[in-house]
């Protein structure tokens, strides 16, 4: 019988009279599969429900924003004219004001007028005083000049025509204050100050002592300016430490017997300091490193103290305010102090008096764990899990 000729391959094209397909018959079914799985030929994914495809995704996004939606710090883009800090906010502007209700500039009981300013953490209770007497607060829209006056929660206090804000719960912060920021809300000259890198969720807060322009390490913060007024006297005698690295002029020299001699107190300008302690850790070449304690907080004590010894400070960190210390806190960050560890530092009779309690700190809520699959007894173990038992 005269054979069949072959048909050409269906959706292929037959070669040409004279030349040989570069693929040949035998490749036909491979090739065939191959242009199936090729991504043209291939079936579309099902999407799931409540998925968007990919392409419908990133439409979404590239469409401009509608009028009126809220923009986040990261989104917008910082106006050119005006510094901003790593916040977002302006870098020598005002801490912007937390959502929230309006102040009621009403104290939440009678007390003294200072004392009502300073639990509202505006100030310590001697700055108030010191508003007060500047003509700065109001009593029902009456300046008043004198801080001997008790409020009551009837009476409307305005400070520089602002109400009163309500006292936040009183709330401790460790904060590591780098170089180069004050220690104040507002600077005359312009600096950028520590208030103004708080994060923004932060309440209110007041300062627990100061620290220089050029002096870094441990600053505690607070939202009772009665109760930092109260840990910043020397009479609570909480002990400051600082590390020191002073420069030793040339032909001088220091040595231990002449930091002991500070232990009874030294007199510099007609100023008299209280004793210090003081320690010599190490010498750099014309360096020295030094380990000082003091219980008194007086304006740039450390640094007139050594240089009535010819020192000259290069550097200054304060480690530990009493039981609260620096350890690994990174310049410039800021972390919370557990309100009980307050307390058991406080004692009972003076967390009653700032009105402290560990039952009102929100606690989080404990990990609910899987419950472990209970193991049946030896006796009663399926057949599987019993040992062979020995041969003899």
């Amino acid at each position: 019988m005269p054979r069949t000729p072959k048909r050409p391959h269906q959706g292929r094209t037959a070669p040409a009279k004279g030349k040989q397909d570069s693929n040949g018959p035998r490749n036909a079914p491979r090739n065939a599969a191959a242009r199936a799985d090729s991504p043209s030929n291939r079936p579309k994914r099902k999407v799931k429900p409540g998925r968007r495809h990919s392409d419908e995704a990133q439409a979404r996004t590239n469409r401009p924003q509608r009028a009126g939606k809220r923009t986040t710090t990261r989104d917008a883009a910082p106006s050119p004219t005006s510094p901003r800090t790593a916040a977002g906010r302006p870098a020598h502007g005002p801490r912007p004001k937390r959502p929230g209700r309006p102040p009621s500039g009403r104290p939440t009981e009678t007390m003294r007028i200072a004392k009502a300013m300073a639990r509202a953490g505006l100030c310590s209770r001697r700055d108030a005083e010191r508003w007060i007497t500047d003509g700065r607060v109001k009593v029902n829209g009456e300046t008043i000049t004198s801080p001997a006056l008790d409020v009551t929660p009837k009476d409307r206090i305005l400070v520089d025509g602002a109400p009163l804000p309500d006292a936040e719960p009183t709330m401790l912060w460790r904060y590591a204050k780098p170089k180069g920021l004050v220690t104040t809300h507002r600077d005359p000259e312009g600096r950028p100050t520590v208030f103004e890198s708080l994060p923004d969720d932060m309440p209110r807060v007041v300062s627990i002592g100061r620290l220089d322009f050029n002096t870094e390490g441990l600053l505690l913060l607070t939202t009772d300016g009665e109760l930092a007024r109260f840990l910043e006297l020397p009479a609570t005698g909480w002990l400051r430490r600082y590390r020191v690295r002073a420069h030793v002029q040339p032909g001088k020299s220091i040595t231990q017997a002449d930091l002991d001699k500070l232990k009874d107190g030294i007199s510099v300008e007609g100023v008299h300091y209280g004793p210090i302690e003081a320690t010599l850790d190490s010498r750099q070449g014309l360096n020295v490193w030094l380990t000082i304690g003091l219980r008194e907080g007086k304006n740039r004590e450390v640094r007139k103290i050594l240089a009535s010894l010819e020192l000259d400070v290069n550097r200054l960190i304060r480690v530990s305010f009493g039981p609260f210390q620096l350890l690994d806190l990174k310049p410039g960050t800021v972390e919370q102090v557990r309100r009980k560890t307050l307390i058991d530092q406080l004692g009972p009779r003076l967390a009653e008096q700032f009105k402290l309690t560990a039952d009102d700190e929100p606690v989080a809520a404990p990990t609910q764990r899987k419950p472990a699959r209970p193991r049946p007894p030896a006796n009663k173990r399926s057949t599987s899990e019993r040992k062979p038992p020995r041969r003899k």
